[in-house]
């Protein structure tokens, strides 16, 4: 391990030293792993390394996400990208299932949340994403069957990722100098296409995939996409697809469905396109979209789902319903 360079990394994150040494404790484990499971002395870990060596951290107590995301934070600084995205596919959304717990006990009460989550699993971080639908549909399916879908679409709608306000403050502050809601939007779009540009000339990834001309094109040919489109008090956007190069590349719709996907609790069930997890589930996502908008203009807002994979469409198409005075 290059400590004095995955140090300055850290540092450069703001990241204590107790941090930046239980970081150390964990990557050096893996490369011990790696070297005992390669038979060579100079480790150069491979997905599958990483893979048997999550299985051991389960085993042992040592899945926890702060291990995790040290293995991410040290693939990501010796450019070990397929260790680094593997890492960061199981600790992804591994905050979801705990927060349905939590907001169906905010919204019902203990006991009609104890009734729900009565028997179901809650997977272990470090769980692969393949068996990850497996919980979900048996969470949602027994909400569905004790509550109405209106209810349940609003539990969902709540949000189950973790979004802290202040991530969003910039977007707050771009709208406000922008001065109106489609002049926000021109710049909105403009600065994605920016960074996508930027990102594909550094080599470098939007969050877990390349981006290439082809997606750049297909981003600004798709004001959705690009930015949203405002129709009155309404915007309407579809989010790039997780694997956005892949995606333009397949002819069959099934697996175009699959790349589209982002969420963590419903890819892997779309890959044979025979997902059971209840197309409700989507309502979360839309609460991710709607996010950024509840910042800017400080209060709840609603959000509906107008096409999803779950449904059977190639992408997923949400409005958003802004306050009626912009």
């Amino acid at each position: 391990m290059d400590k004095e360079g995955f140090r300055a990394y850290l540092q450069n994150r703001n990241l204590s030293e107790q941090i930046i040494q239980r970081s150390f404790e964990i990557v050096d484990m893996f490369e011990q792993f790696s070297i005992a499971r390669g038979g060579h002395a100079i480790p150069t870990p491979s997905v599958d390394d990483f893979k048997e060596f999550s299985t051991k951290m389960m085993h042992e107590g040592l899945n926890t996400y702060e291990n995790y995301l040290a293995l991410a934070r040290y693939a990501r600084f010796s450019k070990n990208r397929p260790v680094y995205l593997a890492a960061v596919e199981l600790v992804d959304g591994g905050e979801v299932m705990d927060n349905l717990y939590i907001k169906v006990g905010s919204a019902l009460g203990e006991a009609k949340r104890d009734e729900v989550f009565d028997g179901i699993t809650f997977p272990p971080m470090g769980t692969p994403n393949s068996q990850k639908p497996i919980y979900m549909q048996a969470a949602i399916d027994r909400l569905l069957n004790r509550v109405d879908p209106e209810t349940c679409k609003q539990i969902l709608a709540s949000g189950l990722r973790d979004l802290d306000d202040e991530y969003y403050q910039e977007d707050r502050k771009k709208y406000l100098e922008a001065g109106d809601i489609d002049a926000y939007l021109q710049k909105r779009g403009d600065d994605f296409i920016a960074q996508l540009e930027q990102i594909k000339n550094d080599h470098e990834l939007f969050f877990n995939q390349e981006i290439t001309d082809e997606v750049i094109e297909f981003v600004q040919s798709h004001p959705e996409i690009r930015q949203g489109v405002r129709q009155g008090n309404v915007i309407v956007e579809i989010k790039i697809p997780h694997m956005a190069k892949e995606y333009l590349a397949e002819q069959d719709e099934t697996k175009k469905r699959y790349y589209y996907c982002h969420c963590p609790w419903v890819k892997e069930s779309l890959k044979d396109g025979r997902s059971q997890i209840p197309r409700t589930f989507c309502n979360c996502s839309a609460a991710f979209v709607k996010k950024p908008w509840e910042v800017i203009f400080g209060q709840t807002l609603e959000a509906e789902i107008i096409e999803s994979v779950l449904q059977g469409n190639l992408w997923c198409k949400i409005a958003v319903h802004l306050p009626i005075q912009v």
